[in-house]
């Protein structure tokens, strides 16, 4: 595990790392689950949580099979925003929403559904929801609608940490491969519910002003001037 921040780890893994999942040290003891990666990720989260004392509650950035994979086998109660319960606690791996003609590689048409099924866990029940305003392990619950229409991250004020599930990319989805160190994009309109509203999501991320963004693969994008970096990854589509 990575530290990310102050009460903040990082457990990476699947294919090339690139799945995220978030542990939040909660201020009683045990820790939140932010994001639930792939199934293949379900072992070494159960043990990253128990080593940080504990899983009191995993919550999804999204319903996405890659977001979600973990989350139907570590007994404890997942929460994620009520516009994406009904995708969570579907047997779906593919969102009906998501277009993926739009791909401009041809094989990876075909590669990403065969993926999806792999990284998926299958439908969760959700116990309960969250939503913009509410408070996580510390952290302010917004809404970021547009590449899934429940889509939230996490916000602390105080040292300007962000983690965002898939507001943004630090990969190239369209090309299955890494993105220059330091850039970001809206996530393809291939996968997206609402790509205009992605775009305006990506710049209420921007107007926050974060020194740190923990996205839902890669490794986080730090610095003092990022709002410029997000902003231009506004227009990559």
């Amino acid at each position: 595990m990575e530290r990310v921040a102050d009460g903040v780890w990082l457990l990476r893994g699947d294919l090339r790392r690139s799945m995220n999942v978030y542990f939040l040290e909660e201020e009683g003891g045990g820790v939140t689950q932010f994001d639930a990666g792939s199934k293949a990720m379900t072992k070494k989260a159960r043990a990253a949580a128990e080593q940080l004392g504990g899983l009191k509650r995993v919550v999804l950035g999204h319903a996405h099979a890659d977001h979600r994979g973990t989350a139907p086998y570590l007994g404890a109660p997942v929460y994620c925003h009520a516009d994406d319960v009904a995708d969570a606690e579907s047997d779906a791996s593919i969102n009906p929403y998501m277009d993926l003609s739009q791909l401009p590689v041809a094989p990876l048409r075909w590669l990403y559904p065969f993926l999806l099924r792999r990284w998926d866990g299958g439908a969760v029940k959700i116990a309960g929801t969250v939503a913009e305003g509410d408070e996580v392990a510390g952290f302010q619950v917004i809404h970021f609608p547009g590449h899934a229409p429940g889509l939230i991250g996490l916000w602390r004020e105080r040292d300007r940490v962000a983690l965002v599930s898939d507001v943004v990319y630090f990969v190239d989805s369209a090309r299955f491969k890494p993105l220059p160190r330091g850039e970001a994009s809206v996530p393809h309109p291939a996968w997206a519910w609402d790509h205009a509203q992605a775009k305006r999501s990506v710049r209420k991320l921007a107007a926050l002003e974060p020194a740190v963004v923990g996205a839902g693969h890669a490794a986080p994008l730090r610095g003092e001037n990022l709002r410029e970096t997000l902003e231009r990854a506004a227009e990559k589509y």
